[in-house]
């Protein structure tokens, strides 16, 4: 293992960070702000409380859940595709590194610009509502893997995309909707029978449930079906990037 080539990767990345701390933490920040303003207090005004919990408070984890998935993806495919759209990747490329190092660097920084962002959300959502944690380990444990299996998974959309139309569809077209659908802000058993039925093939509402039940212990679906969901998005970012590396390093346009 080349723990300096790999330092080198994360610590550039994290630097990009800092000197676009305006993009990188503040404007998340005012979204949460502004979902708080409008979920919170417009339709909070009419839906007191969701499975004996206030609203404000019950929709906490979904934004969470929603910040961190889009900033996961966000930062993995952009900080991989802007190497392949500047050309820097050929210095990565003639540099003594392996493909599973350069992911580890790149995934590893967006997963840690990620938890950041993720612990920032927590600490501001406490100035809102009363906020409780239940299960602190386990709240730990989905915000850790989900910022790594979605780091890995934005990984993939930049290693695929060749423009920048390609870079914004997946998180546009895909994600976004299935967080919005995936009980980020309301429980599915609010849902007609037939809704709730089709929202069960939507992987977001387990990974949106497993969180919640860490803060408040109540869930749409088992917990145990929400952690397996989530090893499997994991694992099989894994072992697609995996496959696809062994065929042959194609990161270059």
């Amino acid at each position: 293992m080349n723990y300096q080539a790999v330092k080198a990767i994360y610590l550039h990345e994290m630097d990009r960070m800092w000197r676009t701390l305006f993009q990188s933490l503040v404007s998340p920040l005012i979204s949460t702000s502004l979902y708080f303003v409008v979920f919170g207090s417009a339709i909070g005004s009419r839906i007191k409380e969701v499975d004996g919990i206030e609203y404000g408070s019950f929709i906490v984890p979904g934004m969470i859940m929603l910040t961190l998935l889009t900033q996961s993806i966000s930062n993995a495919s952009f900080g991989i595709y802007f190497p392949k759209f500047t050309g820097t990747i050929y210095e990565l490329l003639a540099a003594p590194i392996s493909s599973f190092e350069i992911i580890i660097g790149f995934v590893g920084a967006a997963a840690s610009k990620s938890l950041i962002i993720g612990c920032v959300i927590i600490a501001t959502a406490g100035l809102f509502v009363d906020l409780k944690i239940e299960h602190p380990i386990m709240m730990l444990f989905f915000l850790l893997l989900t910022a790594i299996t979605f780091s890995l998974f934005g990984f993939i959309i930049g290693y695929w995309a060749d423009n920048f139309e390609k870079l914004q569809l997946i998180p546009i077209l895909v994600i976004t909707p299935l967080v919005f659908l995936g009980g980020s802000f309301y429980s599915i058993n609010m849902l007609p029978d037939f809704w709730q039925k089709i929202s069960l093939f939507n992987p977001v509402l387990y990974l949106v449930s497993g969180f919640r039940w860490s803060f408040y212990e109540i869930a749409d679906v088992s917990i145990f079906t929400s952690i397996f969901t989530l090893l499997f998005i994991l694992f099989s970012c894994i072992i697609f990037i995996s496959i696809s590396f062994s065929k042959g390093y194609k990161i270059k346009n």
